[in-house]
């Protein structure tokens, strides 16, 4: 049991970690602040905290459980803020959507205080943003990945894994390094590419009446596109080294395809479909897959 939650961010993510925490019995009492006071104010009001915080540092002042839910631009600027209320026994976490620059942050920043720093990202988001979207099962059957820094004390580590069990979701640990380069490949290049492909048809001279005859199909490939511009902005410029190999990757699978096509090799080009059904069809979130 936490006696207070001090929530630095209280949109969608950090909303849901509050009322997840309430829901699981954790914590007695949650403090946030959000850079927009109106956002504050709204997650008062909708009982997602219990106090609002005019800062940071206020909203980790007295604080045993502190989240940040910023974007991942802003971790380093909020752990220097609120490094002066840290102290050993606080266990501080984020849930930035990349992991080696909030790393990289939280050393630079926390220095001493850099053992009580446990970097998680819960696989969990939404293509809406906003404390009024906030969901206590948001975590619920959901990844959590773990990135651990070598400082990052075991007791500190075994507690968020805790925490985020309670919530009902399934804990992952491994180097920021590993999970920059997995969710290049099963995230951030999705994302890009349904912001591309949206710009691709709007960029067409009839690109409004094309999309009024878009049915399911397209609705379902571009639903990421409506993700909150400003984090995918950084998510992006953050992992760039990472998102730009995966991209170069999709472009040659995405070329041989082009290739079968221009030939018209309907036999191959049913081969490399089929193989993208079949392995379509035996997947399922958050379970290693065999070879299909």
């Amino acid at each position: 049991m936490f006696q207070q939650l001090g929530l630095i961010g209280c949109g969608l993510i950090g909303g849901s970690f509050a009322l997840a925490l309430r829901q699981a019995g954790l914590v007695k009492r949650v403090v946030g602040y959000s850079k927009s006071p109106t956002t504050t104010v709204k997650a008062r009001q909708l009982g997602v905290i219990d106090i609002e915080a005019p800062s940071a540092l206020l909203a980790a002042s007295g604080a045993d459980l502190i989240l940040l839910a910023v974007p991942v631009a802003a971790t380093e600027a909020t752990l220097r803020n609120i490094r002066e209320m840290l102290k050993p026994e606080v266990l501080v976490m984020d849930v930035g959507s990349t992991k080696q620059d909030v790393v990289d942050a939280a050393r630079r920043s926390l220095r001493d205080m850099l053992g009580c720093f446990v970097p998680a990202h819960p696989v969990a988001g939404r293509e809406v943003s906003g404390v009024e979207h906030a969901d206590a099962n948001l975590f619920r059957d959901r990844q959590v990945i773990l990135t651990p820094l070598e400082r990052t004390q075991v007791q500190h580590l075994d507690r968020a894994q805790a925490v985020w069990e309670a919530m009902g979701s399934k804990v992952v640990r491994m180097s920021p390094e590993a999970h920059d380069r997995a969710f290049a490949a099963v995230s951030h290049l999705p994302h890009l590419l349904a912001f591309a492909a949206m710009n691709g048809v709007l960029g067409q001279e009839q690109g409004n009446e094309l999309l009024a005859l878009a049915g399911p199909g397209f609705r379902d490939f571009s639903r990421i596109a409506a993700s909150d511009p400003a984090m995918w902005r950084d998510v992006l410029l953050a992992n760039r080294q990472e998102v730009l190999a995966q991209s170069k990757a999709f472009q040659q699978a995405l070329t041989a395809m082009e290739s079968l096509i221009e030939r018209g090799d309907g036999e191959a080009l049913e081969r490399a479909i089929r193989h993208a059904s079949v392995a379509r069809a035996h997947w399922r979130m958050g379970t290693p897959q065999s070879g299909v």
